[in-house]
């Protein structure tokens, strides 16, 4: 005889796993903004940055954007101090470390 499946339980499952999965990227990208040095801006100056970035149509920008990113974690992995990392690679992080140039005129192009 067929074993009865629990769909409400499966469901419940699921839905329990998407809030943690969702719960540690929140904390993920709380973790680099600290890490970038961005916790200094104000909250509207961060949020216009990212609302411009996302707007970004120049795939030029965007990839030059990319190419620092990678070199931040890259150079963060390579210090290896002791604090939480940010990227859930398991690398140690330095909180407050590396304050990346930003996107500032001279970044954008």
């Amino acid at each position: 005889m067929r074993k009865v499946r629990d769909y409400d339980a499966e469901l419940k499952a699921l839905g329990d796993k998407a809030r943690a999965i969702k719960a540690k990227r929140v904390e993920q990208l709380g973790q680099l903004v600290a890490a970038t040095g961005a916790d200094a801006l104000d909250v509207e100056t961060l949020a216009g940055a990212l609302l411009d970035a996302v707007a970004a149509k120049d795939a030029g920008i965007k990839e030059a954007w990319r190419a620092k990113g990678a070199s931040f974690f890259q150079r963060r992995a390579r210090k290896g101090a002791g604090a939480v990392p940010i990227d859930g690679s398991g690398a140690p992080a330095e909180p407050g470390g590396d304050a990346a140039g930003g996107s500032g005129p001279a970044a954008n192009g």
